[in-house]
């Protein structure tokens, strides 16, 4: 009896080693085909209002760092008209994360948004223009269940002194050109920082952002939209 109980034994060990082994595997060959395709680095940032005014109605900036910069311009222009918040993600279009990201985003702050600005374009740069374009309308979606009353401003991705590995203003260009064709027919605020800043391109920080006086003269752009659609 021994001997047959240690081949079930092995059997049974086995058989639990694979069954272990098996979601990994998959998720593994997920990733490395055309579901996930993160960056060597991945971040979030997020930010509250120190004291959030009952009162007043809530902002939400959804970006990426480039938001991350001009988000303490927006909170100081809007200071007294709204409380305002920031999500800002390295999380591109057409990774299935971002959507979830903004979920819990949302239950964490337990507000809701009277106007939501938003953005994504300028990472994910192993994604095509066909992932983002087949992508961009479930990422609509998503912004749209932050607060499904809330007011939409879709920006513009902004063009970049040094484009990263991968990059090139053309693409930043064309994932642009994706975004309006869902954004114009929905009738959503358009806050276009890219001919924006095109204008000065004297202020670039680096290659991809821009220093704080180039930051705030974005910020002030749209905390203008911001405000006149909290009127």
């Amino acid at each position: 009896m021994k001997p047959l109980r240690s081949i079930v034994l092995l059997f049974a060990a086995a058989l639990l080693t694979l069954l272990i082994a098996t979601p990994t595997h998959s998720f593994a060959k997920q990733t490395r085909n055309s579901v996930y395709r993160p960056e060597e680095i991945e971040w979030t940032w997020e930010v509250r209002p120190n004291h959030a005014d009952p009162t007043l109605p809530n902002v939400a900036l959804v970006g990426d760092s480039i938001t991350r910069n001009y988000f303490p311009e927006v909170q100081r222009q809007l200071a007294g008209i709204a409380n305002v918040y920031l999500f800002a993600s390295s999380i591109c279009v057409g990774d299935p994360r971002l959507e979830n990201q903004l979920a819990e985003f949302v239950r964490m702050e337990g507000v809701r948004f009277k106007v939501i600005h938003f953005n994504n374009g300028l990472h994910g740069w192993d994604y095509s223009e066909d992932d983002y374009r087949k992508a961009f309308p479930a990422y609509l979606k998503a912004v749209r269940a932050m607060s499904p009353r809330a007011a939409l401003i879709w920006t513009s991705s902004t063009p970049m002194k040094s484009p990263p590995s991968g990059a090139s203003n053309a693409r930043v260009e064309t994932r642009n050109s994706i975004a309006l064709k869902f954004i114009l027919p929905s009738h959503i605020v358009v806050d276009d920082q890219y001919m924006l800043m095109l204008k000065h391109q004297d202020l670039y920080q680096d290659g991809v952002h821009f220093n704080e006086t180039g930051s705030n003269i974005q910020g002030k752009q749209a905390a203008d939209l911001i405000r006149t659609l909290l009127k």
